[in-house]
């Protein structure tokens, strides 16, 4: 197996190259993106400022409320149940990373094959000719009749 075809079966050039992608995807939708955010903070700022200051006084009496809660529920945490809940969310974190992994390595490699096929194409092209190789070409052609008419 040669260099390249270890390099083109390697997962991790396809994530890379799915990444790749992926990043400049979403920086070409940025402008877009950041046109839409201006529009709609221009557009709700009169608004914001009004929820604010009328919802001040409600957070302030929620966040209150939950406090004493949270105090009472400290009391009734159990350690033994802390190793089981970690050990749930990191399988979950893993699984989720796994599968992100995955999906990254599938668009690269639609990324690294789609470039290969364009390489491909580039270099099956006949090279374009110069132009001295076309006035060699056309002065030999002239040539060659010449003598093929004056024997």
């Amino acid at each position: 197996m040669t260099i390249a075809d270890t390099i083109r079966e390697n997962k991790a050039v396809y994530t890379v190259a799915g990444a790749g992608d992926l990043a400049m995807e979403k920086i070409r939708e940025m402008p877009d993106q950041v046109t839409k955010a201006r529009e709609s903070a221009t557009k709700y700022q009169g608004e914001m400022r009004e929820n604010i200051d009328k919802y001040r006084v409600q957070v302030r009496e929620t966040v209150g409320r939950y406090r004493g809660e949270v105090r009472e529920n400290v009391g009734r945490l159990e350690v033994k149940d802390i190793p089981g809940a970690a050990v749930a969310y990191v399988t979950h974190f893993g699984t989720r990373t796994v599968e992100f992994i995955d999906e990254l390595a599938e668009r690269g490699k639609k990324v690294v094959h789609r470039e290969a096929v364009e390489i491909a194409e580039i270099t099956e092209r006949p090279a374009p000719r110069g132009r001295a190789a076309q006035q060699r070409g056309t002065a030999q052609a002239r040539g060659g009749a010449a003598k093929k008419s004056g024997s």
